[in-house]
C-alpha cells in the first residue's frame, strides 16, 4: 500500500490524509498514552506535519507539558499527538487510521511502564523509555537527557 494514508474519528467529523509513507510506527506503554487512549497499550504512526492535511472543524486539543494531544470534539476519539521537542512531526493513533493493519509497529517504547499482566510475545526491540530521541532544551548539542 502506498500513500495517501487516511484516517479520522469515529463520527467522521475529523478526517486527515498523509501524502507520504510514515517514518515511525510503534507501541507505547507509558501512563500518559494509557490515560489518553483508555487502553493498556497505544500504537502510533508518525508522519512529517507538512505531509498531513486535516478536514473538518471538530478537532480539539489538550496540552500537557510539551505534548499536545488532539481528539474529536464531538465523539471524543483520540486522533494524534505532537511534541514541541519533535518539530515538524505528528503521531496518529493507529486506531484513527482507516487501514490500521497496514501499519505494523516496529518496536515498543516505555516498556518500564508496561502493565505486568500485558504480554506481547513478539521479537520487536523494546526501549525502557522513548523510542524517539527528544532533545532537551538544556542540552544545546541536541542530545537526549
Amino acid at each position: 500500500m502506498t500513500a495517501p494514508h487516511t484516517g479520522g474519528c469515529r463520527c467522521g467529523a475529523v478526517r486527515f490524509e498523509a501524502s507520504a509513507e510514515p517514518h515511525h510506527v510503534s507501541y507505547c506503554h507509558c501512563g500518559d498514552c494509557r490515560r489518553a487512549s483508555g487502553a493498556p497499550v497505544s500504537a502510533f504512526v508518525g508522519f512529517l506535519t507538512d505531509q498531513v492535511a486535516f478536514t473538518g472543524k471538530a478537532l480539539k486539543m489538550y496540552e500537557n507539558g510539551p505534548v499536545t494531544r488532539s481528539f474529536c470534539g464531538i465523539c471524543g476519539s483520540p486522533i494524534a499527538y505532537v511534541d514541541e521537542r519533535l518539530e515538524d512531526h505528528i503521531y496518529f493513533t493507529l486506531g484513527a487510521m482507516d487501514m490500521p493493519a497496514y501499519f505494523r509497529p516496529t518496536h515498543h517504547a516505555h516498556v518500564r511502564e508496561q502493565l505486568p499482566f500485558l504480554h506481547m510475545p513478539d521479537d520487536l526491540p523494546r526501549h525502557l523509555k522513548t523510542s524517539v530521541p527528544r532533545p532537551s532544551s538544556s542540552n544545546p548539542d541536541g542530545t537526549q537527557s
